[in-house]
């Protein structure tokens, strides 16, 4: 189902080029939208330093 609805979106640039322009603006409005919020930023490193942690088997104690 990913697979048919990105194919979908593919086509959908493909045939309206104009829908690229509008689909990077509309990314880049979401991207400084969620930098803008420290905390959400911090919360996502958080996220990810702990699940690197995990991956590589070390804990905060031993």
């Amino acid at each position: 189902m990913k697979a048919v609805l990105f194919g979908v979106f593919l086509g959908v640039l493909l045939v309206w080029p104009a829908a690229l322009s509008l689909t990077a603006a509309i990314l880049t409005a979401v991207a400084a939208a969620i930098l803008s919020k420290p905390v959400v930023v911090a919360f996502g490193l958080g996220l990810a330093a702990g699940a690197r942690l995990r991956r590589h088997g070390w804990r905060w104690t031993r």
